[in-house]
């Protein structure tokens, strides 16, 4: 079972927004990761932001239009100017490599902006960020602004929209790794997000259910340490 109850967003999400219509009228998100629209307000490509915002820090932290762009769901969000996922968009979306190469791409952008890089694309496999880099500033930040708890829940969502819920296990057990073995983002207002709203983003019951059973051992044994090994060897199962 999840380690906490589920929120009523992410129930929602995980019964596949069911009440939610697909209007086919509206395909700004499949333009925009086609490279063919620009996002609102920032007015950008998505290869112009992936080109250009790598490690603008400042920019990452204070702008927020953009995470609806590059993580569209089935929900509103703050951006009025972006759209919510469409159904049809999704399919469209998903059968396109090039659009999924951009999702990553998109992914890798903001684990930089939280001092992790993406080690291993297949598998999800995450480390700290390395030289010239320092993890430790982006870890502080992390911590200090709640807002980027919601960013971390979009992205979760739209990752498992799209089939890659191997990233959201990748990024989880990384997270549970640092916070067990080396004391590391272990501020409340993380774990309460990550313990209630990114552990149950998993729509595989099975994968939700043990990440649920590993992260609960992990807050109330503090005897029991989730090592790096440990971690490395849960990526190398297929999911």
């Amino acid at each position: 079972m999840p380690y906490s109850s589920i929120p009523n967003d992410v129930q929602e999400f995980l019964d596949g927004y069911p009440d939610v219509p697909d209007d086919k009228r509206k395909s700004a998100n499949l333009k925009f990761y086609s490279n063919e629209q620009r996002c609102s307000p920032d007015n950008m490509l998505i290869d112009e932001i992936h080109d250009d915002w790598v490690g603008e820090y400042q920019l990452l932290e204070q702008r927020h239009g953009y995470i609806q762009w590059l993580f569209p769901i089935q929900e509103h969000g703050m951006n009025y100017q972006s759209q919510p996922l469409q159904k049809h968009e999704l399919q469209a979306m998903k059968a396109d490599p090039q659009i999924l190469a951009r999702l990553i791409k998109s992914y890798q952008l903001m684990l930089d902006f939280y001092g992790m890089k993406l080690v291993d694309k297949d598998t999800g496999l995450l480390s700290c960020s390395l030289p010239p880099r320092d993890f430790e500033p982006r870890y502080r930040n992390f911590m200090s602004r709640s807002h980027n708890n919601l960013r971390i829940s979009r992205i979760m969502k739209c990752l498992s929209e799209f089939g890659l819920e191997r990233l959201n296990v990748g990024f989880l057990l990384h997270v549970l790794n640092e916070q067990s073995e080396n004391g590391q983002l272990n501020s409340p207002g993380l774990t309460s997000s990550m313990d209630r709203w990114w552990a149950n983003c998993i729509r595989n019951d099975a994968t939700r259910e043990w990440l649920g059973t590993q992260i609960k051992q992990a807050r109330e044994d503090r005897s029991w340490v989730f090592t790096r090994e440990q971690y490395e060897e849960a990526m190398q199962i297929p999911r």
